[in-house]
């Protein structure tokens, strides 16, 4: 009985990675033990950088806040002590959200802290 390569399954396997690595340059969009080490390796720095991003976003909120708090005369790590020590529950982005797009309310919150 002769060999089965299963030629569609290999095809269509080949076919998904290069589909991929369209947009690359040179060998790495055409040739396939290229396109299929590129296109690992920029799968792998897409899940690391879905939580880089995270870490960057928090970054940011924390130092929209601590500038909007150092106008107030406050300090980020004594506003958000006082926040939860008056058992408000707002988390970061909606506290750097409020110091960005409303100074006043965010002004207001806190003096209502202080």
């Amino acid at each position: 009985m002769p060999r089965s390569k299963n030629a569609v399954a290999s095809r269509a396997r080949r076919k998904r990675v290069l589909n991929q690595a369209k947009g690359f340059y040179g060998k790495r969009k055409n040739v396939y033990t290229v396109a299929k080490n590129v296109v690992e390796k920029g799968l792998t720095y897409s899940y690391v950088g879905r939580k880089l991003k995270k870490r960057e976003y928090r970054a940011l909120w924390i130092a929209r806040i601590n500038a909007a708090v150092r106008e107030e005369g406050l300090t980020y790590s004594t506003f958000i002590d006082k926040l939860n020590k008056k058992g408000i529950t707002l988390d970061r982005k909606v506290l750097a959200d409020l110091a960005m797009n409303n100074p006043e309310s965010f002004k207001n919150l806190v003096n209502s802290v202080k």
